[in-house]
């Protein structure tokens, strides 16, 4: 059996919606057989799904690609479904069955393609400082049968839509953060089943956001506009065939409602005795209750793009585990995890009555609601009643970081099954799972999961429940390669790179957090500012993306020439501001930055940045600067040893962090690199095996040792359980990843209240290291996107087994390792069809002594090549295509 399936267009199966003009086509193929590789495919595009009006064909194109495929020519147009499949042949030049048809339709891809325009209420209705969400209706009428109806939309702020009643869609928090300057995403709905002949009616409700709502610690609010308003246009095609057109216009009503406040940190507050029952049905009286004339906004629609990432979706949802009463008398739900999004609840009262949830995610020492770590953010939830039967309410345009739920007003009858945690974040498929044999490191890895679940809401935020919520740079580049063994966070990173160049700077600066808010002078820290180039090289070799390298690159060369023209030494980055190993357990009492010298660490990022530029350049074909960069970089490591190394051989700083990033990054050869990792063991030891490590050095920490030979240390740092350790806060019950350390210390009492998130993604970079050195799961980076696989584990002492499993691009790649006794390993991994890899049997010393489900390697199929020797980095290497091998030794 040989079978094409699961066909997704740019990441994506049946996209409704999106804005590439000559999309990409990626399949994977089924077969039981080992070794199946593609030799040629097809691609036909039709206008049809039985492909009787065909657009474009490819022919047979002599390839294995299957990943990522171009359409030649090919461009889309807006608003348009387009009908796809795929036949492969084999290695033997057997070919595939026609694929099940797929398809893909575009949003408006030009800003002069939208009819309507920007509206909002009148300013006697709803002054700039008014914070009442508005209502916005229309009322129209449909002549016939409808065969077909799209509707397009976005906002300034944020935007629900109701069609005849019913909900518009599953996305939530539309149309996203953005740099709304330059870019301002809309959406597109499929809405014909909602229509009907006659009369119709259109309703949206619009929340201030990001756009208008507050945004950071110094309480800045309308950072984008005072005004909100929606886009949108409904287009209509009858059963014969004629066409038309319901848009945003002077024609509607505005009017408020029951939100009289709505914020992103604050929370939301709900009157229902304000519902307009029925405001978005055909027979709601327009000329009646307060509704006015909309007002149209002069607001360009130059910036207007369809939608690149996932939307933010309702994910799964939680019940508590308990209504617990705290000390001080207080009702409070714990809903068992620490998570972000919502919670719905049922209540029944008296009209008028208020109740509040107010949201938090840990209890004090003495068990009692603690919000201090909040900072300014309110996180509550006001709803008033309407009275008579038992009501439901949900929010719309807030999401709160918790775990536990403070109730005030509810009657003394309410019981945990009134109220279900709703988890909220970016639709990103779940691609990596990790499980091994010490289930504190099973929770640590769950831990991350939701640390990524809570953090990935439309941008990579660093917490998701104080008055902050940025798309901290440093953050993101830190984590993304954990996030992508994690999910398929291609759309996810791409659509906020898209904002990390149009937020550039002229002189190729990067700011602090992206969409820029914090101020002029909030640009360009190392490790912070070189996300720019991190995060597309890791998406790159994640995904074999190479369009994300050629969208980015210019922005890439502008980070490093930055960096070159920095202060009075091209080679050196000894300027500027830095927020150096920010957090390092090593820093003077009472500064939140690590000892090692910032100097250092801008030199040995800026020499990092420069090498990933140019392996960019060599993959994208650019030889001139390929060449150029590679001097550069020569350069950079060379004074870099000149200014940090000591003529015996010795680096300058003494810090953990600082041997970790010289070793990580190449950056010391020889005589300094022994001694480097040889301090880098002396220092661990001498800490009784704690890190000291900030955000800088953390990441790469058990990276360096596995390197250099220590992945024995790296183990004992894995499974250490006392403070600092990334097992601590597990023994503490942490169910997500902390911004400190000692978030919570051993007394029960907290490291600070200013600063001290409990869901703060950084320090789950170590799942990186988990997958690709505990499992063994690790790209190669001159066949991206896991093409060819290099499955090279390292076990350690502690663990029984291990085992890894990523959803490829290709299909499903796994890696399991165990101890059958007696000295002996297994091995057991799984590659997909047209893909292959190279496997490292740890510790085998003789290619004779393994067998593989049962047979000698010599009479193994699908075996391609086997060595032995140091050259492996220790054990015997196998080279192998696709199939589920298991190995023994």
């Amino acid at each position: 059996m040989f079978k094409v399936e699961e066909l997704s267009c740019e990441y994506q199966k049946n996209p409704v919606g999106i804005g590439v003009v000559r999309p990409r086509i990626s399949w994977k193929l089924l077969s039981e057989r080992r070794g199946v590789r593609q030799s040629a495919y097809q691609i036909e595009v039709a206008e049809d799904a039985d492909f009787e009006s065909k657009l474009w064909e490819s022919g047979r194109v002599e390839s294995d690609r299957s990943v990522h495929a171009e359409l030649g020519d090919f461009a889309a147009q807006s608003c348009k479904r387009y009908y796809y499949r795929v036949r492969a042949w084999d290695e033997a030049g057997e070919p595939s069955p026609w694929s099940a048809a797929a398809f893909w339709e575009t949003g408006v891809l030009a800003p002069g393609e939208w009819a309507g325009e920007w509206i909002a209420a009148p300013l006697e209705l709803l002054p700039p400082e008014a914070e009442a969400a508005p209502m916005l209706r229309k009322g129209f009428e449909l002549r016939g049968a409808v065969r077909q109806a799209r509707l397009y939309a976005t906002a300034l702020g944020l935007y629900e839509l109701e069609l005849n009643g019913q909900r518009v869609g599953d996305r939530y928090f539309t149309p996203g953060w953005t740099s709304y300057e330059h870019t301002i995403q809309t959406q597109t709905y499929d809405v014909t089943e909602l229509l009907a002949p006659g009369r119709n009616a259109l309703g949206a409700m619009l929340g201030n956001g990001w756009y208008k709502g507050n945004l950071a610690w110094s309480d800045q609010k309308c950072v984008y506009g005072d005004r909100l308003a929606l886009l949108l246009q409904l287009r209509v095609v009858y059963e014969d065939g004629q066409e038309e057109m319901i848009v945003s216009d002077r024609t509607w009503k505005a009017a408020t409602g029951p939100i009289l406040m709505s914020e992103i940190y604050h929370g939301e507050t709900y009157d229902a005795r304000l519902e307009r029952a029925g405001w978005s049905t055909p027979g709601y009286p327009e000329d009646a209750n307060g509704w006015q004339a909309v007002e149209t906004l002069p607001r360009s629609k130059e910036a207007l793009t369809p939608q690149i990432n996932e939307p933010v979706r309702k994910r799964e949802e939680l019940k508590p585990i308990a209504l617990l009463t705290t000390p001080k008398g207080e009702a409070v739900l714990d809903f068992g995890q620490n998570l972000v999004g919502w919670v719905r609840f049922e209540v029944e009262g008296r009209s008028g009555t208020e109740v509040t949830l107010h949201h938090a995610e840990v209890l004090d020492a003495d068990g009692n609601f603690y919000t201090a770590n909040l900072r300014s953010a309110k996180q509550a939830i006001k709803y008033v009643l309407r009275g008579g039967e038992r009501e439901t309410f949900e929010p719309r345009f807030t999401f709160q970081g918790f775990r536990y739920v403070r109730l005030t007003g509810f009657p003394l009858t309410a019981s945990p099954d009134d109220f279900t945690a709703v988890v909220l974040h970016s639709d990103m498929p779940d691609t990596g799972s990790f499980a091994c044999s010490e289930p504190l490191v099973n929770q640590l890895q769950h831990n991350i999961k939701w640390g990524l679940k809570g953090n990935f809401l439309d941008v990579p935020t660093d917490c998701p429940q104080r008055d902050e919520r940025l798309g901290w740079t440093g953050d993101a580049q830190m984590f993304i390669r954990t996030a992508s063994y994690l999910s398929g966070v291609a759309p996810f990173f791409r659509k906020w790179l898209n904002d990390v160049l149009a937020e550039q700077a002229g002189d190729g600066g990067i700011p602090f957090v992206v969409p820029h808010v914090l101020g002029p002078d909030a640009y360009s820290s190392s490790a912070w500012g070189d996300a720019a180039v991190i995060c597309p090289w890791t998406i790159y070799v994640s995904y074999g993306d190479k369009r994300i390298l050629e969208e980015q690159y210019d922005s890439m060369k502008a980070w490093v020439n930055y960096i070159r023209n920095q202060g009075d030494h091209r080679y050196l980055w000894n300027t500027g501001f830095h927020f150096g190993d920010w957090l390092g357990l090593d820093a003077k009492s009472g500064d939140y930055v690590g000892a090692t010298d910032k100097d250092l660490i801008a030199t040995a990022f800026y020499a990092y940045s420069v090498s990933l530029l140019h392996k960019s350049a060599a993959a994208l074909g650019k030889a001139d600067d390929a060449a150029e960069y590679l001097e550069l970089h020569g350069n950079v490591v060379a004074a870099f040893r000149e200014e940090f190394v000591t003529a015996s051989g010795r680096l300058a700083v003494p810090t953990q962090t600082a041997q970790v990033l010289a070793l990580t990054f190449g950056l010391l050869d020889g005589k300094a690199e022994a001694r480097a990792i040889a301090k880098l063991a002396e220092l661990l030891e001498k800490s009784e095996y704690h890190l000291t490590t900030g955000f800088v050095g953390t990441p790469y920490l058990n990276h360096a040792l596995s390197a250099h030979g220590r992945s024995d240390i790296a183990y004992k740092l894995l499974l250490q359980q006392t403070y600092p350790s990334w097992l601590y806060p597990v023994t503490k019950g942490a169910t997500t990843i902390w911004e400190h350390w000692d978030g919570i210390k051993e007394d029960g009492s907290f490291w600070s209240a200013d600063m001290n998130s409990f869901n703060h993604y950084a320090y789950g970079a170590i799942g990186d290291w988990m997958y690709g050195t505990v499992a063994g799961i690790q790209a190669v980076e001159d066949a991206p996107g896991y093409k060819h696989v290099r499955i090279a584990p390292q076990p350690g002492e502690g663990l029984s087994w291990a085992e890894g499993r990523l959803e490829t691009m290709y299909g499903t790649l796994a890696s399991k390792w165990s101890r059958i006794g007696e000295g002996r390993m297994a091995l057991e991994v799984t590659i997909p069809p047209n893909a292959t890899a190279e496997i490292v049997l740890p510790g085998a010393a003789d290619a004779a002594a393994v067998t593989e489900s049962g047979a000698k390697l010599s009479d193994a199929a699908g075996i391609a090549a086997v060595s032995d020797g140091a050259a492996t980095g220790g054990g015997v290497a196998v080279r192998v295509g696709s199939g589920s091998y298991r190995f023994e030794w």
